[in-house]
């Protein structure tokens, strides 16, 4: 699902911005679910929910529930019939220290779901909690979905989400660029978005510094 985070919900500008994104790719977004992210709205600052799902559906889209926020936001949007929806951010669940200077924790090992044949229209392929490695071409209306790295040893068309569960360093590469949408934690952007320079070639994207950057995967004149 999208992630809209809301930053001023008065903004007249969000929905004209949203409603341009939109109609970049109409058939994409048309009827997708869109969960609303309220963590950077003061505590005391209460949505008109219902008004946001209207306006919401006036883009054809369409709003499943909320993350973030503080307890009177969520009681507004449960009684607009938003649910609460985990947002995937990390977090401390128990009461031990941080790890001391100088002394170095290895990352958790995380599975690796890997795909030999070629990923077709109309399908979608999740690895929960780990990577997902394609060896072949992945073809337009193929859906790829990762909580963590996407690689594709091939063509990539269709859609690839990776860091599906909020992981901001995950990351896809491909061998030649030709997606519909990528995404990573959230964060997207649409083929109407990409330069020439990294239309079919080798593309890493990742997140730096909040943006989402697609950059060629091998550095000019290496």
């Amino acid at each position: 699902m999208m992630v809209l985070k809301i930053l001023d919900p008065a903004s007249e500008t969000l929905f004209s911005r949203l409603s341009e994104k939109v109609r970049l790719a109409p058939n994409f977004f048309r009827n997708s679910a869109v969960v609303l992210d309220l963590e950077c709205l003061p505590e005391t600052q209460v949505c008109d929910f219902g008004d946001i799902k209207a306006r919401l559906r006036d883009c054809n889209l369409i709003a499943v529930g909320v993350q973030g926020g503080h307890r009177l936001q969520h009681e507004a949007a449960l009684r607009a019939g938003l649910p609460l929806v985990p947002s995937g951010r990390p977090t401390r669940t128990d009461n031990r220290p941080a790890q001391a200077a100088g002394q170095t924790v290895p990352p958790p090992s995380r599975p690796t779901l890997v795909v030999s044949e070629v990923v077709r229209s109309g399908r979608q392929i999740y690895a929960p909690g780990g990577d997902l490695v394609v060896t072949a071409m992945v073809s337009a209306g193929a859906e790829l979905l990762a909580d963590g790295h996407i690689h594709v040893y091939g063509t990539l068309r269709g859609r690839a989400l990776a860091g599906l569960s909020g992981d901001t360093t995950a990351r896809i590469f491909c061998l030649s660029l030709e997606a519909e949408m990528v995404s990573i934690a959230g964060l997207y952007r649409v083929n109407e978005d990409f330069t020439p320079e990294i239309v079919r070639k080798p593309v890493q994207i990742c997140l730096k510094e909040g943006y989402l950057c697609l950059e060629p995967f091998f550095p000019v004149g290496r």
